[in-house]
């Protein structure tokens, strides 16, 4: 049986959970694979840590399992590139450095196929390595880089190949989506349960990319890569978080019959694609509202088939490992012939302001009568139908209530709001969330 020898580069929570599997199972994984699977080296700055996190052999670490420093492990990783008995390289460092960029460009330079779980990397500096290894002729596995365990990856390029979607959707941050559980099953502020995801260790010290929607925009820019052959930059997408939504936003989600969930939604529409990441209030008969704590879903709509929706965990070492290790069988047996990411000149890419969505909007107002008519007549007046307002909810020296309007677009809100603003009434700035039925 040929010999399919690995080399991983970083062996911290992910590369060290698939270096983890690749020596526990390995008997196994050879017989899928039909090669002989063999972990040949590993790059780590640290090894004591891993070795005795995950039971690695030492004799596998690059300098016999003692602490390196960068300048050794460059030298080492020069060797992996220029071994030619090397056939696959996994990078787990993380981050979008130009170390890291230039390390998977070289990686496919070297005729050597690539597999990475880096989000990031791949979703703001992923063309030019997408092109190195089409050039080269190798395969890039990134399946971990998108809801860890959750095969969508290659439920996209493989079981869909015989038909087209349409759109995809679906809770791709479970640092967030567990906040926002906990906000809602026990009525807590979005601090309180910020706290608990952090004692849980769902969330960083600093959950900024969490809960800003920067992660989570990631994913879609890849899925949207990967669905539609369109290259969209974090700029372009202009996504949103979920810090500003109150216990209030809550209690007026569960009024609707909703529930508050950062949702990122991709759709084609002739030549245009239309994207965002944003707090959204799904209606509870749409599977999505019922996803829970750290969870991850993926939905896609297609043209032939119908709904799809995958579920499952999006984050952790051993389960983000074996999407890692998934890539590496599926490289190993049909690496001639895998087909890499794609890209289409012919699509348009349309942000948030350009969908059509019915809309909740949130006003604080002066507390006197006529604000509510003179809120909803500007609203009327851009040509956007009024499905409900509800009650006003009194604080201080203000009113706050909300406007659920049919379907519009996001430009037609804001050309109402603009007008409101003249009017001197409100006391902040709206807080607008589409509704996902």
């Amino acid at each position: 049986m040929k010999p399919f020898n690995i080399a991983i580069v970083g062996c911290g929570t992910v590369g060290g959970g698939a270096a983890k599997i690749i020596t526990e199972i390995n008997e196994s994984l050879t017989s899928r694979s039909g090669r002989l699977i063999n972990l040949s080296k590993i790059v780590e700055l640290n090894p004591p840590v891993a070795i005795e996190r995950f039971g690695l052999p030492g004799k596998l670490f690059c300098g016999g399992g003692k602490v390196i420093t960068p300048q050794e492990a460059g030298k080492y990783i020069d060797e992996i590139l220029n071994d030619p008995s090397i056939h696959l390289v996994v990078e787990t460092v993380g981050g979008t450095s130009n170390f890291v960029h230039d390390l998977c460009v070289n990686i496919c330079k070297s005729g050597k196929h690539l597999v990475s779980a880096n989000k990031a990397l791949l979703a703001e500096r992923g063309q030019e390595i997408f092109n190195t290894a089409e050039k080269s002729n190798v395969s890039i596995g990134f399946e971990a880089a998108v809801c860890g365990a959750i095969p969508i990856i290659k439920t996209i390029k493989e079981s869909f190949t015989g038909d087209e979607i349409i759109s995809v959707s679906g809770i791709l941050n479970g640092t967030s989506n567990y906040i926002l559980s906990r906000m809602l099953d026990e009525d807590l502020g979005f601090g309180q349960a910020l706290k608990l995801a952090q004692e849980a260790g769902y969330a960083e010290a600093d959950p900024t990319l969490d809960i800003s929607g920067g992660d989570a925009a990631h994913k879609l820019i890849i899925l949207m890569k990967l669905v539609f052959g369109i290259d969209v930059t974090m700029e372009q997408l202009k996504f949103q978080g979920i810090q500003n939504i109150s216990a209030d936003d809550m209690e007026y989600a569960k009024e609707i019959d909703a529930a508050f969930k950062l949702i990122c939604y991709a759709k084609r529409d002739g030549d245009k694609v239309y994207g965002t990441v944003c707090p959204m209030m799904v209606k509870n008969d749409n599977f999505l509202s019922g996803v829970k704590g750290a969870t991850n879903a993926v939905r896609t709509i297609n043209r032939y088939s119908g709904k799809h929706i995958l579920i499952g965990a999006g984050a952790g070492s051993l389960e983000t490992a074996s999407s890692i290790v998934a890539d590496i069988m599926f490289i190993a047996r049909y690496s001639d012939k895998i087909k890499n990411t794609q890209l289409s000149n012919k699509l348009e890419f349309k942000g948030l302001s350009h969908f059509t969505f019915p809309f909740v909007i949130t006003f604080t107002t002066e507390d006197r009568p006529g604000i509510t008519g003179l809120v909803t007549t500007e609203i009327g007046k851009q040509d956007v139908n009024i499905y409900t307002v509800s009650h006003n909810r009194h604080i201080k020296d203000g009113a706050v209530f909300s406007v659920e309007t049919q379907p519009c677009t996001l430009k037609q809100i804001n050309a109402a709001i603009k007008e409101i603003k003249a009017s001197g009434i409100l006391k902040t700035e709206p807080k607008i969330y589409p509704i996902l039925f």
